[in-house]
Formats: C-alpha cells, structure tokens, sequence
C-alpha cells in the first residue's frame, strides 16, 4: 500500500535511517507515488515531527543531526524530479556564519531543518564577510537572510552586515533572522534583525512566519 510506504519513509527520517529513507523513496516511485507526494507526507511531516521531539526534550541535537541528514539524502532524490514537475519551494533562504566565526554545526542543521521544511537554502558557508551576504541577496533575491555567530567577538558582524544592506538599500527586500549560543532576542532587536530563533526547530518556525509577513504584488 502506498501509505504505508510513505509511513516508512516518514518512520526513517525520524529514525535517522538514511538507507531506509531512499530504500523507501525508491518503492514509493516504483509504486507510482509522486514526488511531491513523497516530500510533503514523507520527508516534510518526518522533520516537523523530529522537531516536536526536540522542542519536548525526547531529541537532541545529535539526533536531529542524524535526522536531518537521512532527510538530505532523500531530498537530493528527490530533487530532480520535483523540478521536472516544477514543484515551486516554500521560500528562499541564504544563510552564513558571520565574518570571523568558523563554526558551522549550528547553521548547517538550521540550513537542512529548513530544506527539510521545503525552503530552497542557499548556505554561504563560514567567516562570511557583510558584502558577500549582499552580494548573494542581490544575486539570488532570497526571501530570508539567515547569520549565525557562536563567538560574542563576532556577534557585532551581524550589526555590520545590516547596516551595509541598509546602505545598499536593500534591506527592505529580504526578512533577516538571527541565532547562535551567543545571540539573544533583545540582541536581535538591538541591531534591527526581523527574528532570533534560539535552536534550529524554532528557526524553521521562525522562517515561516516572516515569510507569511510579504505581500504578494497586486
């Protein structure tokens, strides 16, 4: 039965089973099911699940880690058919950890729980300087620009980075949303950010409500 292959699907992205996920994807399609199907009911529903086990305690980060990538997998799958049915993404993010700051576990599980979520994901890697993240706002025409910092020395970046774009006058096109061990609500709101997420399942809520926050063109 189809739904039960999805059920599988869905079962080893929560599970964090990378082979299972794709084993499972493959007999969905041999099956007949669509991908868009298989990404909404299997993978999608798998990461919103996997973020209600984090938000109540029962997962954590090495968990969602696992999770996130058996997710990954099956989505580059999945990908190309999904463009082939041309399968519109929920919203365009690109994201970065600011000049001076190499750490990335906290970005990248934030950039995948967002892929995860049906967010197209531009990652910009580490140490990214204010003008490469304009540079990519200008080149991509992302929804959401997403900074991480996990150093208190290179919090004052993110600062930086939203006022060149002020000055770039560009600002106004793109909702910003910060996070990282360092970064708290009143710092978001000190240098101007649209959000802070504390963790990566509340980055993804987060995303989702500043995307709700554009009008559409009359």
């Amino acid at each position: 039965m189809p739904d039960v292959t999805i059920a599988s699907i869905f079962q080893a992205v929560v599970d964090g089973n990378t082979r299972g996920t794709l084993e499972g994807i493959e007999q969905a399609l041999e099956q007949g099911l669509t991908a868009e199907a298989i990404l909404s009911q299997g993978l999608i529903a798998a990461m919103r699940e996997v973020g209600r086990l984090f938000e109540e305690g029962e997962y954590f980060v090495p968990e969602m880690l696992v999770a996130a990538r058996a997710m990954q997998a099956g989505l580059n799958r999945l990908r190309p058919l999904l463009v082939a049915q041309g399968i519109q993404p929920l919203g365009k993010v690109v994201l970065g950890t600011v000049k001076g700051d190499l750490h990335d576990i906290g970005k990248n599980l934030v950039g995948m729980m967002l892929e995860g979520a049906g967010f197209e994901v531009i990652d910009l890697g580490t140490d990214v300087s204010p003008e490469k993240f304009l540079a990519a706002i200008e080149e991509h025409q992302p929804h959401l620009l997403g900074m991480s910092a996990l150093l208190t020395t290179t919090m004052s970046n993110m600062k930086l980075t939203l006022e060149i774009l002020e000055r770039a006058q560009v600002r106004e096109r793109v909702r910003v949303m910060i996070g990282g061990a360092p970064v708290t609500e009143g710092f978001a709101r000190q240098i101007g950010a649209d959000g802070y997420a504390p963790d990566a399942s509340r980055a993804v809520a987060l995303a989702k409500h500043l995307l709700s926050t554009f009008t559409e063109p009359s």
